[in-house]
């Protein structure tokens, strides 16, 4: 997916150490980050042999014990990460529902990992996406409001990444929660419809793909519901830089953005890259 805004964007968990370089590409791989036990609660240790159930869709509780740190001032600006022309596409479908995290983390510490990027972009990768096996950070970016998150596999491929996932802050202050807004993409791209188009059912969706005898599957997520709203499988691709295209049906979109996200694979696992890109409904 190619984020298509006036200056072009090519391309979860308490976590209080990711200050690294800002707003670039991908940062330089580091041990690997596991996904989190829980989509609530605290994150677990970075372990590159640690196994941990995936995260649900939809985070409840905290563990015992866990504490928010001083209260923080509430985010009092509704662009995603200063900038114009992103879109929300998960956790969170409106600045409110933002602001009303931020409120129940400053009064019990609830769902601490929506502080942490990482933990934000393997959530949305196997909790909402369904990739189960996606379950690695590979890479990372991360600056004061923004981040780029390198995610991958543990199987035969283990530190290649499959994607990396593009999240800004949702709102500003301290303790505006991490939003993911996209991929940044470079052999597998989605550039049909353009990022943040309005559509209809049936779409039309299409980029271009590096690879050898590539299947293509597509799906319609929004983040309300725990199964896709649509999905068309499947398109067989391969060679340099060569176009694909298919369409999709969805039905039942109530929020105002849905995430439309390609994948391909099946040479050493299910989904070995993907890309997604933000449609809205109105």
């Amino acid at each position: 997916m190619n984020i298509r805004i006036p200056f072009r964007l090519v391309a979860v968990t308490a976590a209080t150490g990711l200050i690294l370089t800002a707003c670039g590409g991908s940062g330089g791989a580091s041990q690997a980050t596991r996904s989190p036990s829980s989509a609530s609660g605290t994150a677990p240790t970075p372990s590159a042999s640690a196994t941990a159930p995936a995260p649900s869709a939809t985070a409840t509780g905290t563990p015992p014990g866990t504490q928010p740190p001083s209260p923080p001032a509430p985010s009092g600006d509704g662009r995603l990460g200063g900038f114009e022309g992103l879109q929300p596409l998960w956790p969170f479908a409106t600045l409110d529902q933002a602001r009303a995290w931020e409120r129940e983390y400053r009064s019990g510490g609830h769902q601490p990992w929506h502080l942490d990027p990482a933990q934000t972009a393997l959530s949305f990768t196997q909790g909402f996406l369904g990739f189960k096996d996606i379950d690695r950070v590979t890479t990372r970016s991360v600056s004061k409001s923004e981040a780029r998150i390198g995610v991958g596999g543990s199987g035969p491929e283990a530190g290649a990444t499959a994607a990396v996932i593009h999240l800004v802050r949702y709102g500003s202050g301290p303790n505006a929660p991490w939003e993911v807004v996209g991929t940044d993409d470079t052999t597998f791209t989605v550039t049909k419809p353009a990022y943040g188009s309005v559509v209809r059912s049936p779409v039309r969706a299409g980029g271009r793909i590096t690879g050898v005898d590539e299947t293509i599957h597509v799906q319609v997520h929004q983040p309300s519901s725990t199964s896709p709203l649509g999905s068309s499988c499947c398109v067989s691709a391969g060679g340099k830089d060569h176009p694909w295209s298919a369409s999709v049906s969805f039905t039942g979109a109530r929020d105002p953005v849905l995430t439309l996200v390609a994948s391909t694979g099946g040479h050493v696992a299910e989904v070995e890259r993907f890309a997604v890109t933000a449609l809205r409904t109105r």
